[in-house]
């Protein structure tokens, strides 16, 4: 959950947050509730995700290695959204899975909920329940996208889960069947095309 940024020395941060309200701190183990009370008094964190109730604060991020993919992958879903009625893409939204997992995907692409979509906005604006695609710009096989992340979205619902593994060349894109993600495999053409989206195809060779 994003909070509002301000100078990086610290002293402003500091001396503006709420008294009596602790630190945010990676690895802290709290109710959905208590990690949106402590992020929004802590100034200073521009990155937080709940995962499984335990507090994740991403380190700095490197440009090649995730800076540059995320343009990418937020380019292509939003000029998917540009030319598509009926959709909604976003970049490092707060989204409210469940009670124990508040996350910040790179970029999702929802269903318009007028339209019928399974996600909604809420009245402070907030993404409630799961976007019908998620992307996640990960380092390699390891990192928990693939792991903790993965099992999150498949539990919430989400239809469809992209993983980019940048240093591994390699991107994973899942569908929702009978509960479970399988993935989904390029054609002759090496296009991968989406299931839910019409038209969202992904040319992995040239990406």
């Amino acid at each position: 959950m994003s909070s509002a940024q301000v100078d990086r020395t610290g002293g402003p941060a500091l001396a503006t947050r709420p008294a009596g309200i602790p630190l945010l701190e990676p690895g802290d183990r709290l109710t959905r509730a208590e990690f949106e009370r402590r992020c929004l008094a802590t100034l200073e964190v521009k990155k937080a995700e709940l995962i499984e109730g335990v507090v994740h604060i991403p380190s700095p991020v490197r440009l090649q290695s995730h800076g540059r993919p995320h343009l990418q992958i937020v380019t292509w879903i939003g000029s998917y959204e540009g030319h598509t009625r009926g959709v909604i893409a976003g970049d490092n939204a707060t989204t409210r899975l469940d009670l124990d997992n508040e996350l910040q995907p790179d970029a999702f692409l929802m269903i318009d909920p007028a339209r019928g979509g399974q996600a909604r906005i809420s009245a402070d604006d907030y993404v409630e329940g799961a976007p019908e695609l998620v992307a996640e710009i990960a380092s390699a096989s390891a990192s928990y996208d693939l792991h903790d992340k993965l099992k999150v979205y498949r539990r919430n619902g989400v239809k469809e889960y992209l993983v980019w593994r940048v240093q591994d060349h390699e991107v994973d894109w899942f569908t929702l069947v009978d509960g479970e993600f399988r993935r989904l495999a390029a054609d002759g053409d090496g296009m991968v095309r989406s299931v839910t989206f019409p038209g969202l195809w992904l040319d992995v060779a040239a990406l």
